[in-house]
């Protein structure tokens, strides 16, 4: 139905990308985003040592006999991660496209290109996304303002963001933040990128992962319910709106605050096995972009990429023609 630089380079069937999302990007969710003809990401965080990653690719190779990546994300972490490990598991197993987020990809780069592996790499400016093309990346990811998780400090929402990096770049971008329809596909296109990058819409389907609760959370929420957190300590990063966000934004406000002041209530574990794992909406922080407001319901990836690509269709044959006069 659409074909671009970035179907061609991939080889994947549909022009959505489902990015690696920590505790949600595992077998049973990438495998029907696969099925579906999109490009989705196990992420190799999620497993707690790289052979448990490698069972987790081959459970993957199980569910789907389509492409399928895995993202490794850089961070500076209390408790060193074996990032080197991580990267081989992903090479020795046979994995072609990567997704590089956090930090600077270059130490990876080399191995990643002798193997042959394509590397999409997450960007929240063009100077990263300019700088992430001079590193040999195959595509770039960029994060606009709406987006969940980390949007950076400069806060160009994906109309100012996604263009931008269209024209500094010469490789395709994958436009990310805020898009969970058919009409944002259409939008990102026409703004210049090849593909979109779904997270929150990904996490309202049948196959996620995760609690009921959280995704019918999801269905219920308004674009008004997410909430900005570490402004302060110069790491935003955009959540969902409960007790556990407001509560960190308030303490993280105050005078002299620094993050170990809210550590304990931004404790990923918590948010993995009290919302993600027990449906506690309020059990900790999770995250979700302001998406949420375009999300009327949980369905199956199929459901979801199918009724994306339709729509999407659907406005450009029939709903902007209507609009060009003779």
């Amino acid at each position: 139905m659409f074909t671009n630089a970035f179907t061609q380079i991939f080889g994947i069937e549909h022009p959505i990308v489902c990015g690696g999302m920590t505790a949600v990007g595992t077998a049973d969710l990438i495998s029907a985003v696969a099925n579906a003809g999109a490009l989705g990401f196990l992420t190799a965080l999620t497993q707690s040592t790289p052979e448990a990653l490698v069972k987790e690719i081959a459970r993957c190779r199980d569910l789907t006999d389509k492409p399928f990546g895995v993202n490794l994300t850089i961070l500076p972490t209390i408790n060193p991660v074996p990032y080197d490990e991580y990267r081989d598991a992903i090479i020795d197993n046979g994995i072609r496209i990567v997704e590089t987020a956090g930090g600077n990809p270059e130490p990876h780069m080399e191995a990643f290109k002798a193997a042959g592996v394509k590397v999409i790499h997450k960007a929240v400016t063009v100077r990263h996304a300019v700088k992430a093309e001079r590193l040999g990346v195959d595509a770039v990811s960029i994060d606009g303002f709406e987006c969940a998780g980390h949007p950076g400090e400069d806060d160009v929402s994906g109309l100012v963001l996604i263009p931008a990096a269209a024209r500094a770049l010469s490789i395709p971008v994958i436009a990310s933040g805020g898009i969970a329809t058919g009409a944002g596909l259409v939008a990102a296109l026409a703004l210049g990128a090849s593909a979109v990058n779904m997270g929150t819409r990904f996490m309202a389907t049948t196959e996620a992962p995760i609690h009921d609760n959280v995704k019918q959370q999801i269905v219920n929420h308004t674009e008004r319910d997410t909430v900005l957190v570490f402004r302060e300590f110069h790491n935003t990063a955009r959540v969902a709106r409960n007790s556990i966000s407001e509560e960190i934004a308030a303490i993280s406000r105050a005078p002299g605050a620094t993050f170990d002041d809210v550590a304990h209530l931004a404790s990923g574990a918590r948010g993995r096995e009290q919302v993600y794992g027990q449906g506690d909406l309020d059990g900790g922080l999770w995250w979700a972009s302001q998406a949420q407001g375009l999300i009327n319901e949980v369905a199956s990836c199929e459901e979801v990429v199918s009724t994306i690509l339709v729509e999407a269709q659907q406005i450009i044959t029939q709903a902007l023609p209507q609009q060009i006069t003779a």
